[in-house]
């Protein structure tokens, strides 16, 4: 075995075992980077590596949407407008079979629209509906499943933190990426919806029907989400009809949540420098996670890790459809064991010119058939983003139901892949109209 071979073997098997021991992976991916790379090449550049890679990577101008959407999507959570969609959702369909956890889906898409981060979808409407869907009877486990799942809706539905990084990576048009997500996530939602009456039907002691609203609630309830609309068609609208770019899209969904939070009295000064707070550490750990994989880039580089498993993915005696699903089997099992961000950002380089160019796919299909995978990954045991992050907000429920609950609606997502794969009209047609 040659040298660079092992030394990538043994680089790649050290950030494993950091991760089990709970080292965070930003600095699993770093240190072995780093460290890699002066074993194969010698300190003194490992040291200039060091120095040079954080500061490109934080003071690169592409990467400036990534701050602004997330602090859009804090505003905006902070200023009630998820609460007001779930009201709404609630209000119209919340009496009919699976009533409530439909609406929580829905209030999970429309969410999504103006936030892009998944951790905050869940998270929000962990707040939102579970108390709602608790207090209304449902099935504990169940009920934190259906925020769990659709909660990853926040990475699919534009705008999208992992299409921006996707397009960055593989010098795509985000906009067109967030049009070609589109789609996708309207099937994800009408699919879990699916899965949410199939659940009832099976056990419909799980999901209690609620008493019907009168119109006049149902109305008043349609009133409330003027703010969210008009965010959306703001944001989507300037995409969509090319008159920004989506860095200024993303400045001008901060604005127009400041502004809406402000006109409607509902944000206050500290509210607005928490939300300020909150957006940075979210920000700086995304930053923190890019800088770890940019640096052990280099090491898989200076190994010719990278070319030889592009070599290996392109020679294998499948069809490009054929090879695809491999990649993304290979997507869902790794996004079980490792931060998504991670994923993306150590892959893409490597298999994106295999996929586009030894294959001749289509690079926008890829990237939503990556993050329909990736989303498998924010719920699926035995990481589980998603299902943590509501585990420390309601450890009453328990991680282990949390999971169960996700089981469903994990065929959901499997039905959606299958349909991406076999139809990719279903991600690229939206794009088509772009010309």
């Amino acid at each position: 075995m040659e040298e660079k071979t092992l030394v990538a073997i043994i680089g790649c098997t050290m950030v494993l075992v950091l991760m089990v021991i709970r080292v965070p992976i930003a600095v699993c991916l770093g240190v072995v980077g780093v460290g890699g790379f002066a074993w194969m090449v010698g300190w003194e550049p490992a040291i200039g590596l060091l120095v040079d890679s954080p500061f490109r990577s934080v003071t690169n101008f592409n990467f400036s949407v990534i701050p602004m959407f997330v602090l859009m999507g804090t505003l905006v959570s902070v200023t009630g407008m998820s609460r007001e969609l779930f009201r709404a959702a609630n209000a119209w369909i919340g009496h009919l079979p699976g009533g409530m956890a439909i609406a929580t889906i829905l209030a999970c898409g429309g969410f999504a629209a103006i936030n892009g981060s998944s951790v905050a979808t869940a998270a929000t409407m962990t707040q939102v509906a579970l108390p709602e869907m608790r207090r209304a009877g449902y099935h504990a486990g169940l009920s934190a499943g259906v925020i769990a799942t659709a909660g990853t809706l926040g990475i699919m539905i534009p705008p999208s933190v992992m299409f921006i990084l996707y397009a960055i990576l593989t010098d795509t048009d985000v906009i067109r990426l967030f049009i070609a997500g589109i789609i996708p996530g309207l099937l994800g939602i009408l699919l879990y919806s699916i899965a949410a009456l199939l659940v009832y039907w099976r056990k419909p002691e799980w999901m209690p029907r609620a008493r019907a609203t009168d119109w006049n609630e149902r109305w008043a309830s349609l009133r409330e989400v003027w703010a969210v609309v008009l965010l959306f068609m703001m944001v989507l609208g300037g995409m969509y009809g090319g008159f920004v770019t989506v860095t200024e899209v993303a400045g001008l969904g901060v604005l127009g949540a400041f502004v809406i939070g402000v006109a409607r009295r509902r944000l206050s000064w500290g509210m607005m420098v928490d939300a300020m707070v909150d957006s940075l550490r979210t920000s700086a750990a995304i930053f923190f996670i890019l800088i770890g994989a940019f640096l052990f880039q280099y090491f898989l580089a200076v190994t010719q890790t990278s070319q030889q498993l592009a070599d290996w993915v392109g020679n294998l005696p499948l069809s490009p459809v054929g090879i695809v699903i491999v990649i993304m089997a290979f997507y869902i099992i790794a996004g079980m064991f490792i931060d998504e961000l991670a994923i993306i950002l150590l892959t893409i380089p490597i298999l994106f010119p295999v996929v586009t160019k030894q294959l001749g796919l289509d690079p926008y299909w890829f990237g939503v058939l990556v993050v329909t995978t990736v989303e498998i990954g924010l719920y699926a045991p035995p990481v589980g983003m998603l299902c943590f992050v509501m585990n420390k907000m309601v450890p009453d429920i328990g991680l282990v139901n949390i999971y169960r609950g996700c089981m469903p609606f994990l065929a959901a997502d499997l039905t959606r892949l299958a349909l991406l794969i076999a139809f990719p009209a279903l991600s690229l047609w939206l794009v088509t109209t772009m010309g």
